[in-house]
């Protein structure tokens, strides 16, 4: 496709245009820049990106979309076309660039997409496992990565930006998927990088605190979360059902504003709604439960543990049926589940004590892991928690008092600092201990993990949250390899 055509596709304007190469690559990262690639400046609180037009350049990048005029007259004298789009029409526009030059990915299989605050990995985590149970090709796309039946990647966003999204949908699309579940970030609905997507179904989990630095107030949040359900839609040729956790109560007033078919769901016997689970027995592995549908009702059993997981599993059981696939087909599905990396996770060690790791980063999440524990401890609840750096400050000592409340020891210490000192992150967590609490703060996580360890007895569980699957620790701009499965495993063997 050359230049021309695209910009005529996606509505960019062309009049500048000079030379119209032909175009066989999209990209934001010169580093990634191949011969033929349109390179895409985008704007940057951390740096200048027209810095690396002559790395582009040199790298065969054959054309640029630049955000400030005066880089125009630079770009052409590296040899790449130029074309001049302002930094507040980039949201807008990168999407359908992306849609052009793609023809649309998302058109030939079922995409089913997940957001809200708490549970947006495990539930499309476990729906790409239930549709594989059916012998289906299905993929996931979120916090974990980018997974393929045959592949998996790291992905750096939970959703990647419009031009590297859809580059993973079109190989999703060449991979020839029946489905695809992916997580939809609040980040990504307001700066439109999932615009243009064509969803067949998506879920709403819940919302809670969280991302307020980022989107001012929870009303902004919710907005946020709203577009999946009101806005995406309308851009698709595909029919759309959403499935809505009406436990919630941001949810409940969704599901009364969505105008697209709705289908409800609740964990609460209280809430009217199309769809109830309620567990039957609950253990740090496995959950029981009875679900209540209009086709009858269910015992179900799952591999995964925990009361929280209840709410998971209706997630994904209802957004599944939004997708379009029978309950009766997902009845068998669920009885060889598998826990999602990071999320409730066992640790496998030999010892009188239990070890769990969960990515619990909110308030609301940290309170339903620990009350999920309490009832399956018959010792001491002992948690280690920490809040992220560059991240919404006023959840800090929010954290602080879910943890302690509920924590027969809590460990303060360091999660993924960036670029704030530490010590203050960890002051600011210590702000809410709850009075008469026992806490200490011990700033060096793998101290925080090795004293945690050290002190449990019999019958205790270490809950070590915030990070669960991450294999690193930020600190400035840099990662550093850090598992805290690994620094229980070493704290255990000193």
């Amino acid at each position: 496709m050359t230049l021309r055509e695209l910009c005529a596709r996606s509505g960019i304007a062309e009049s500048g245009i000079g030379q119209s190469p032909e175009i066989k690559h999209l990209t934001l990262d010169s580093r990634l820049v191949q011969p033929g690639s349109l390179f895409v400046c985008m704007p940057s609180n951390r740096q200048d990106s027209h810095a690396f037009l002559p790395t582009a350049a040199a790298a065969g990048a054959v054309a640029t979309i630049v955000h400030k005029e005066s880089s125009v007259a630079e770009a052409r004298a590296l040899g790449l076309e130029a074309i001049y789009l302002p930094a507040a029409s980039y949201s807008g526009t990168l999407w359908q660039l992306a849609r052009a030059f793609y023809n649309s990915p998302t058109a030939s299989y079922k995409l089913i997409g997940v957001t809200g605050t708490n549970g947006k990995t495990t539930t499309a985590w476990i729906m790409r496992q239930m549709l594989t149970a059916l012998g289906l090709r299905a993929g996931y796309l979120g916090t974990l990565g980018f997974t393929l039946p045959e592949s998996s990647i790291e992905l750096n966003n939970t959703t990647p930006f419009a031009l590297e999204l859809y580059a993973r949908l079109d190989e999703a699309r060449t991979a020839n998927l029946d489905a695809l579940c992916m997580e939809v970030s609040s980040h990504a609905l307001a700066e439109k990088r999932a615009d243009g997507l064509e969803f067949d179904a998506a879920i709403f989990t819940n919302l809670t605190q969280d991302h307020l630095d980022f989107h001012g107030t929870l009303e902004q949040y919710a907005d946020a979360k709203f577009r999946l359900f009101s806005e995406l839609p309308l851009q698709s040729d595909k029919s759309f059902k959403a499935a809505i956790n009406v436990a919630d109560p941001v949810g409940r007033a969704f599901a009364k504003r969505i105008t697209q078919p709705v289908l409800t769901f609740s964990t609460e016997a209280n809430i009217e709604a199309e769809y109830h689970f309620t567990a039957t027995d609950v253990q740090l592995d496995s959950i029981s439960f009875d679900l209540k549908s209009p086709n009858g009702n269910h015992r179900l059993t799952a591999g995964l543990g925990g009361l929280f997981n209840v709410e998971n599993l209706a997630s994904a059981i209802t957004g599944l049926i939004a997708a379009g696939y029978p309950l009766e087909d997902l009845l068998e599905t669920t009885q060889n589940l598998k826990p999602v990396p990071g999320r409730f996770e066992n640790v496998p060690i030999e010892a009188n004590f239990r070890v769990i790791v969960d990515y619990a980063h909110t308030p609301d999440a940290l309170e339903k892991l620990l009350d999920s524990v309490r009832p399956l401890t018959a010792g001491r609840v002992i948690t280690v928690v920490g809040c992220g750096g560059d991240r919404d400050k006023t959840k800090r000592p929010l954290m602080g008092f879910a943890a302690s409340e509920r924590s027969d020891l809590t460990i303060v210490t360091s999660d993924n600092p960036r670029t704030e000192d530490p010590e203050t992150i960890v002051a600011e967590v210590l702000d809410g201990i709850a009075p008469n609490r026992p806490a200490i703060a011990i700033v060096d996580r793998a101290e925080a993990i090795a004293h945690a360890v050290g002190f449990a007895s019999e019958n205790d569980v270490v809950v070590i949250a915030g990070k669960g699957h991450e294999n690193y620790q930020i600190i400035g701009h840099e990662k550093f390899p850090f598992d805290d499965r690994d620094f229980v495993r070493e704290a255990l063997q000193k």
